[in-house]
């Protein structure tokens, strides 16, 4: 106990400590919500869903997929997303369920997994409990991801290639075109692209980045989650045929965690089959981010990638947590990112931008923001 009491006095010291909290103020305006298509906040939205079951499907799934008797809403989903991407689509619990679950699973002791530097916690995690090896590249740098692959693809029977759609604390994108080019001379390489917060803002139909990539048969694997966009919970994997049976046999976190609830799957499927359509929430979520981007000063904040994420680098924890209090006193809601989160002296602000923010709660946050840096 003696450890465990002071390393939670280190992070008090370090002002890394982290506490859930409490309540919800609805007056202020959320800038920290993955909530990018404003489908959560709208009750209305939830109600016609509501109104459109006949039956109410099950609260519980009292059971994991391999187990669960009713499978209907599952089935349902799955050939909802194969329809949209052409590949079978396999559903897990959380994006974190998926990218462990697969990645330790494809991980055998004759793999290397090549990341990009900033991808998430979870596919760290899951190459932690795989047998593979890892090489990190320089975040979007494929010239060096290039020197690794020649260096050390010939070593082995598989190398998987994992990036991110849009990384969830910088807010840039792969370069996924060029990456796609450099796996085509190396035979036994996967291509592994986590979509988690561009799914459903992304792309001319919502899908993601790679669902309009004109070679996107070349990618091998892709993870959407539901939990952002598209206001539910879960996450899913499309991929070859072959693959999928193979994590439905092989991954832990697919084997052995109870399913998500029927209910939510129906409502999932509800939000999908309408997101294609919501052009109109993209359109207006561009307008927001414009909004913030034009009224920010540029000498004080460098926007290198304007996107639905926007972080400012504050680059010290203890400010970073006194600038989000500052700004819920003005009724803002940014919420502070700390190491190990982020790397040591990268401490920010991460803002997060909704289709249900107006354009004059981006423009008072940019001039807000202005003053308080």
């Amino acid at each position: 106990m003696y450890r465990i009491e002071s390393e939670l006095a280190a992070l008090k010291e370090q002002n890394n400590f982290r506490m859930i909290p409490h309540g919800s103020d609805n007056a202020v305006a959320d800038f920290s919500s993955n909530d990018y298509l404003g489908i959560g906040a709208d009750e209305s939205f939830q109600k016609d869903f509501i109104h459109s079951l006949s039956n109410i499907p099950l609260l519980t799934s009292s059971a994991s997929r391999l187990l669960a008797h009713n499978q209907n809403e599952y089935f349902e989903l799955e050939s909802l997303l194969e329809s949209l991407y052409g590949l079978p689509a396999l559903l897990f619990n959380s994006g974190y369920h998926a990218n462990t679950g697969l990645i330790s699973t494809l991980g055998d002791k004759n793999t290397l997994i090549v990341a990009d530097k900033l991808v998430h916690a979870s596919i760290i995690d899951g190459y932690k409990l795989s047998e593979a090896d890892m090489v990190r590249f320089r975040h979007n740098d494929v010239g060096h991801l290039e020197k690794i692959l020649k260096s050390k693809a010939g070593d082995y029977a598989r190398v998987i290639i994992v990036v991110e759609g849009v990384y969830s604390m910088d807010g840039d994108s792969a370069p996924i075109s060029d990456i796609v080019t450099l796996k085509t001379g190396f035979e036994n390489t996967l291509l592994y692209v986590d979509e988690a917060h561009s799914f459903g803002v992304c792309g001319n139909s919502g899908l993601g980045l790679t669902a309009d990539f004109p070679d996107a048969g070349k990618i091998d694997i892709m993870i959407g989650t539901f939990g952002k966009a598209a206001a539910s919970m879960g996450a899913f994997a499309v991929m070859h045929p072959m693959l999928k049976e193979y994590a439905i046999n092989r991954a832990r976190s697919f084997i052995f965690s109870t399913a998500v609830p029927p209910f939510n799957c129906a409502w999932t499927k509800y939000v999908v089959e309408r997101i294609p359509a919501m052009k109109d929430r993209r359109d207006k979520l561009k307008k927001v981010i414009g909004a913030f981007v034009e009224n920010l000063d540029s000498e004080k904040v460098n926007i290198k990638h304007p996107s639905h994420i926007i972080p400012v680098i504050v680059g010290d924890s203890e400010k970073s947590i006194r600038l989000s209090k500052h700004l819920y006193q003005e009724g803002l809601k940014v919420l502070p990112i700390r190491t190990p989160t982020v790397p040591p002296g990268t401490e920010r602000l991460r803002i997060s931008f909704s289709s249900s923010l107006s354009v004059e709660d981006a423009k008072r946050l940019a001039l807000t923001l202005n003053k308080l840096l």
